[in-house]
């Protein structure tokens, strides 16, 4: 199954400080390169989804592509660019805040997302949904540009209207631990 990945980098970082969240320090490197890593050999085609630092995502390597939307208009957003660009029937999205994600993501949820011949399938760690940890069908553009036209933007109130699977990663928690302030950083750099 071919599968364009999505790295959503286009948030503001407010509790960051403002910081770029993908361009912050982990453990030696941007949060963004580890991301990189884990994801280039579980996917066919990466794009990046970003905001500013355009120049910056794309030494990178990689295609950046820009909200469609404006006014920072959440994870959704980014996914709709994405959906729009992506070569591939099948699309993964991760955030650039979770530099730990599972070296099986793709592969774990494309299972479920076939089992059960859903929509979308989500990572899910005990009752904790991971929804920006997804991956889903190009085909469900013209019904998320519907949404977003008419001014959603939760991504749990979208994901409702859809059939969805939660995959279980139970056993990888700290995989999906995303950082958002300076006091998240230094708590994962000790616990990976």
């Amino acid at each position: 199954m071919s599968i364009t990945g999505i790295v959503l980098a286009g948030g503001q970082g407010k509790r960051m400080g403002g910081q770029d969240k993908g361009w912050v320090n982990f453990q030696g490197q941007a949060m963004i390169s580890h991301v990189l890593q884990r994801l280039s050999p579980q996917v066919d085609e990466i794009l990046i989804s970003a905001n500013r630092e355009l120049a910056q995502y794309q030494q990178l390597g990689y295609p950046v592509i820009e909200d469609a939307i404006s006014g920072f208009a959440g994870p959704l957003a980014g996914l709709h660019a994405g959906l729009q660009q992506a070569s591939h029937p099948y699309v993964l999205t991760v955030p650039c805040d979770s530099p730990l994600l599972p070296p099986q993501l793709a592969k774990r949820l494309m299972n479920g997302l076939i089992e059960r011949d859903a929509d979308l399938a989500f990572a899910k760690t005990g009752q904790q949904n991971h929804p920006v940890f997804c991956l889903c069908r190009r085909s469900l553009l013209p019904g998320l540009e519907q949404y977003l036209q008419a001014g959603g933007r939760k991504v749990g109130d979208w994901m409702a209207t859809l059939d969805t699977v939660a995959v279980s990663f139970t056993d990888q928690a700290l995989a999906f631990a995303n950082i958002n302030t300076p006091e998240e950083l230094q708590w994962l750099e000790q616990a990976a």
